[in-house]
């Protein structure tokens, strides 16, 4: 089995900085790094490093070779990542002392992807391989679309959240994830309940509160969240989701894939840093909070 996941690929610039900016606010930086970020470079790193064979799909542009080495020494399978003319996809991520974020995101190249791409790079997926899509690059939907014709198990992480984005692909969905501001978001834009969201499988991360899934038909499980002291909260919800279908991917019931992504989620937010600083699953294994 194989997790093939169309995602974008960000360089990521931190700022440290005493409290997040208000509008008007020119604030001074005490401390600043950059590293290899994005939802879906995010995502494949955790499902990667967790164990899981992970493709990714996706474009850099010509200042991205590091990115692609980066991914590949973690495990992930690069054949896929194009090299364009588009500017590699970037953020500027704030970070205060208190480890919250803002974040300001340039797409770049990830929304130069072609359907012909993503055709190519699922010519060889089958029933038991799983696609993870966010909502940061192009041609998500039809993604979706060639997926579930496929019989891969589809899931989605409606995130950054867009009602138009979510409605294309939630009718191929396996799996949607999200946060629960997201949650909130998707309920008031569809005029729905969560309950009657019309989707096999549904993920709601809740932060300090932990996790829940449940299926259609009544099957549920719930994680509490790992008590750590947070250092930076950047990409914790991608660690939490890579880990997770990992899991399923590996053959994890929910409940077991669900505690193990929120003590993989723990760990990474010990660290500064976004992907570089997703744990291995010995690390997490050995990870005593």
């Amino acid at each position: 089995m194989a997790i093939y996941n169309l995602g974008s690929i960000n360089i990521d610039h931190f700022y440290g900085v005493p409290h997040l900016p208000v509008p008007g606010e020119t604030l001074a930086a005490d401390r600043y790094s950059f590293g290899l970020g994005g939802k879906g470079a995010n995502q494949s790193a955790a499902a990667a490093k967790a164990g899981a064979r992970t493709v990714h799909i996706g474009a850099v542009g010509p200042e991205g070779a590091w990115i692609v080495e980066r991914l590949r020494s973690w495990g992930v399978d690069t054949t896929h990542i194009a090299v364009l003319d588009t500017p590699t996809g970037h953020a500027v991520v704030t970070v205060d002392r208190s480890a919250e974020n803002a974040i300001v995101l340039f797409p770049g190249a990830n929304r130069a992807l072609t359907a012909g791409q993503v055709e190519a790079a699922l010519a060889g997926a089958g029933p038991g391989d799983t696609l993870l899509l966010q909502n940061e690059t192009t041609q998500q939907a039809a993604a979706a679309r060639i997926a579930r014709a496929r019989g891969l198990r589809v899931v989605y992480s409606a995130a950054p959240f867009d009602a138009d984005a979510v409605r294309a692909v939630l009718p191929d969905v396996t799996l949607l994830i999200l946060n629960a501001v997201e949650a909130k978001q998707l309920c008031d834009a569809l005029g729905v309940s969560i309950e009657a969201l019309d989707v096999p499988e549904i993920l709601i991360t809740r932060g300090a509160e932990g996790a829940e899934w449940r299926a259609r038909g009544g099957a549920r499980a719930v994680t509490p969240a790992v008590r750590v002291q947070a250092v930076d909260t950047t990409g914790a919800g991608d660690t939490f989701a890579g880990y997770f279908a990992a899991g399923l991917d590996l053959g994890q019931s929910p409940e077991a894939a669900l505690a193990w992504a929120a003590k993989a989620a723990a760990l990474k937010v010990t660290r500064p840093g976004t992907a570089d600083a997703i744990p291995t699953a010995a690390e997490v294994a050995a990870f005593q909070p």
